[in-house]
């Protein structure tokens, strides 16, 4: 016959083999709620007064730590955010002075070219004027040459067509009868 696989604890346990798991026994109910408390005890003392103090304080730390890093990193965007404003100021005023320079430039270059102009107008004008004295010059003389040399010229058509040369005072009226046409 087979025996049974568990033994209650009423039963007799021979010597050498061990009885049931001491939690479900009966016998020991009593010390086991009494250890369970002082231990249940001990472990909330232990908790409460070293270790959560500890974790609390670790866990303020970090949340002091954190505070502070998003205050300094607030503290530096505005900052930069100045750092910025002030960059874009100054490039807008260099911009604006360089506007101005350039302005100031082309004016200034502008006048030059005018007065340059009116200086090479002037002189221009001047040489305009001596040529055109020149040319009247030269055109008077070719206009008092012009009237000997259709003098001659008459004189020398009016022998060859008839033979006999006419005199000067006719050939002169003659000339000056076409020049006033």
């Amino acid at each position: 016959m087979a025996e049974p696989a568990h033994k209650t604890s009423t039963e007799a346990v021979p010597k050498g083999e061990h009885g049931a798991f001491p939690p479900f026994q009966a016998q020991t109910y009593a010390s086991q709620l009494v250890w369970l408390v002082i231990a249940f005890v001990l472990l909330y003392v232990l908790m409460a007064k070293l270790a959560l103090p500890r974790v609390g304080a670790a866990i303020e730390r970090r949340q002091k730590r954190i505070d502070d890093d998003i205050a300094e990193a607030g503290r530096l965007k505005q900052e930069s955010d100045a750092a910025v404003a002030a960059y874009e100021k100054a490039l807008a005023d260099a911009r604006g002075r360089a506007q101005a320079i350039a302005n100031e430039t082309r004016e200034k270059q502008a006048a030059e070219a005018e007065a340059t102009r009116k200086r090479l107008e002037g002189e221009l004008n001047t040489k305009l004027a001596e040529a055109e004295k020149s040319i009247a010059a030269t055109k008077q003389a070719a206009m008092s040459n012009v009237r000997a040399i259709a003098e001659d010229a008459a004189r020398a058509i009016v022998e060859r067509l008839i033979g006999k040369a006419p005199g000067d005072q006719a050939v002169a009226k003659a000339v000056a009868d076409v020049l006033k046409r």
